[in-house]
């Protein structure tokens, strides 16, 4: 087989991922397929809307562009998470005046604009006097007075039209419900037998909402805990070392604080998780305005390019992807944001300024040595043989400047890889010994475009050969072409099933 008869799977170009959500605009093949070729890296299901059937059509799209595209795509599947909400009113909304009085209580009959019942009874062994309810992403503000044994009587600090089933935010308690409702479980379950590689978990308050999830997805896929309410920032250091990644969720999270508190909380959450290797996504209102426009604001591109520069993995596209009228161009708008600030001259000074020291492991030693390797001597990329990831994500919390190429022999690995920063992930069959590492790494690197005969690559990999956490070689060698010339056929690489 020549080169010319090999299939060829470019790599992007840029390190940053980017996360598009599925819904009514973008869930027809044909327009998922102008998404992926535009710029996106992994796909969000948002639980919260659409059923098991719609679902599962897109996970089947999803599949049918790996195999046609021959790159692994990320799967995070968004769960509803325990959203508190008001009740019904009479005539299906009700005007609340600025300074008026206003009652949440315990009867189930429609509400006016004095009351409306909060259907919430765990709610009420956490609410004191002084505590805010803000109703409708904040639109509303309410605040507590006086508290009865079925009633909280409250004043609107911000008044405006209440309807029926609002959502309440209530940010000065730490609510004792758990982090899955009866609806999450069952989406859940649903997402893992269809092998979602990602859950993100809302509304995580404590390490424990990560524990019980963890528990039910039993080692099937990651799970990113979304960000968004003021205790899990207060706890944030234990929610990240709970999770395998994390989502700053700036929508809800900017409902429940002040708007600016918001952006030094991201850069904490940022850096936190980076620290740890584990990916990082931001989210939500990042190209708001192309909900309608096919052009952003120049508000929203700096947005965009402040959390590139900040070294997060992913940057997440919502209703723009989902519900817009220009779900393609806000793709390829993220995407042209993206490669220009990686492309500035002080993008990779200010991805590095947080210091990442390694562990005393020699996995970490040599994770920071490709790195160093790499600022040394020309390298054209970094090839990471892995069976967990885990490898990888070492590599990619130091920001190499040069690409990382992950080479794994697990098709559900390659995928969860496909988020983490800077990796082309490959599934490919596993290797047995240091002469067929060293074959297959040039010859990955060759057809996957990361050098031409003549460049020098990084091989990282652990002896005894695929054994999980045994990293402990790094090798460099010089492509030299002859490998694709006597390369015996796709099968040779493709991975066991």
């Amino acid at each position: 087989m020549t080169k010319a008869d090999l299939p060829t799977f470019e790599p992007r170009g840029r390190k940053v991922k980017i996360l598009a959500t599925i819904g009514p605009a973008s869930s027809d093949p044909d327009v998922l397929r102008e998404l992926f070729r535009a710029g996106a890296d992994a796909f969000r299901f948002n639980m919260s809307h659409g059923d098991h059937a719609v679902h599962e059509k897109n996970f089947r799209t999803v599949r049918a562009l790996e195999k046609e595209f021959g790159r692994p795509i990320a799967i995070l599947c968004d769960l509803q998470g325990p959203k508190l909400r008001v009740g019904t009113f009479k005539d299906g909304k009700a005007t609340i005046t600025h300074g008026a009085r206003f009652t949440l209580d315990r009867n189930e009959e429609p509400g006016d604009a004095t009351r409306v019942c909060l259907p919430h009874p765990e709610l009420w062994e956490t609410l004191e006097v002084g505590h805010r309810l803000l109703v409708n992403d904040g639109k509303i503000r309410l605040r507590v007075k006086e508290l009865a044994e079925d009633a909280a009587h409250c004043v609107a600090e911000v008044g405006g039209v209440i309807s029926d089933r609002k959502g309440v935010n209530v940010p000065d308690s730490e609510v004792p419900i758990p982090a899955l409702t009866a609806k999450d479980k069952k989406d859940l379950a649903f997402a893992m037998e269809h092998g979602a590689d990602w859950i993100g978990l809302s509304f995580v308050q404590r390490p424990a909402d990560i524990e019980e999830a963890k528990a039910l997805m039993a080692g099937r896929g990651f799970l990113c805990a979304k960000i968004e309410k003021p205790q899990a920032v207060e706890r944030i250091d234990e929610i990240i070392a709970a999770a395998d990644g994390i989502m700053v969720a700036r929508g809800d999270l900017g409902v429940e604080l002040n708007p600016e508190e918001v952006p030094p909380l991201q850069k904490k959450i940022v850096n936190a998780t980076r620290l740890t290797g584990k990916p990082v996504i931001v989210a939500t209102q990042m190209l708001e305005s192309m909900i309608e426009s096919p052009t952003p604001t120049r508000a929203e591109v700096s947005d965009v390019a402040n959390a590139v520069y900040d070294g997060a993995d992913a940057v997440m596209l919502s209703a723009e992807t989902a519900a817009g009228d220009w779900p393609e161009e806000a793709v390829m708008m993220m995407d042209s944001i993206a490669r220009q600030v990686e492309a500035d001259d002080g993008y990779r000074m200010r991805v590095r300024m947080l210091d990442t020291p390694p562990d005393r492991t020699t996995a970490d030693a040599l994770a920071h040595a490709c790195m160093t390797i790499g600022d040394t001597i020309d390298i054209a990329a970094i090839a990471v043989f892995t069976s967990s990831g885990s490898s990888a994500r070492r590599v990619a919390r130091e920001r190499p400047a040069m690409p990382l190429m992950v080479l794994t022999p697990s098709l559900a690995v390659a995928r969860r890889v496909a988020l983490l920063w800077g990796a082309h992930a490959v599934a490919t069959k596993d290797i047995g010994s240091f002469e067929e590492m060293i074959a297959k790494g040039r010859r990955m690197a060759l057809r996957h475009g990361f050098g031409k005969p003549g460049a020098n690559v990084a091989m990282l990999a652990g002896v005894p050969f695929g054994r999980s956490g045994a990293t402990n070689l790094l090798h460099v060698v010089t492509l030299s072409g002859d490998e694709l010339d006597d390369y015996e056929g796709d099968a040779a690489d493709e991975p066991d099933a």
